[in-house]
């Protein structure tokens, strides 16, 4: 799926990232009028992620949050039927959305990275930014497990 998130809904921006959502975050591109944030999603056939309901009622496709809380807030995007699946190949940069390469095990990282001859690393084409599957990933991943206890615990009230 391809979101654009306005500047309230910036905290799930790299969750999404992380399970392969081609994601644009307003902020990054200094969109802050509600009539440019629809004619992006508008032109890059976004579904746009807001709280603000006036914005998601003018807005081809949206999703309206309600929470403040991210954890909250990526209860209702899986409510409404958003895949959190983390990647197994990630291919969306977590800082800017740009595409994720492999970088070869002889290549050279720098000193923040890991060894790519022992951990698989992958390198922003766009920002040069170098990803691995580390203690975010796994912080990540629990949230998002949680996620789907919460789902489950939901079905088994029912």
């Amino acid at each position: 799926m391809k979101f654009l998130l306005d500047v309230m809904c910036g905290g799930v921006v790299s969750h999404l990232r992380m399970c392969n959502h081609d994601t644009v975050y307003a902020g990054d591109r200094d969109l802050e009028a509600d009539d440019d944030l629809l004619d992006v999603a508008r032109d890059e056939n976004r579904t746009l992620i807001t709280r603000d309901v006036h914005l998601a009622n003018r807005a081809d496709e949206s999703i309206l949050l309600e929470s403040r809380d991210v954890e909250d807030q990526l209860a209702e995007l899986a409510a409404a039927g958003v895949d959190f699946t983390l990647a197994t190949e990630p291919a969306f940069c977590g800082r800017c959305n740009g595409p994720l390469e492999d970088v070869e095990p002889s290549a050279s990282t720098p000193e923040y990275a890991p060894d790519p001859a022992t951990v698989d690393v992958r390198c922003c084409r766009r920002c040069g930014q170098y990803f691995w599957r580390g203690s975010h990933w796994e912080r990540v991943a629990e949230t998002l497990s949680s996620l789907d206890r919460t789902d489950g615990d939901d079905d088994d009230e029912q």
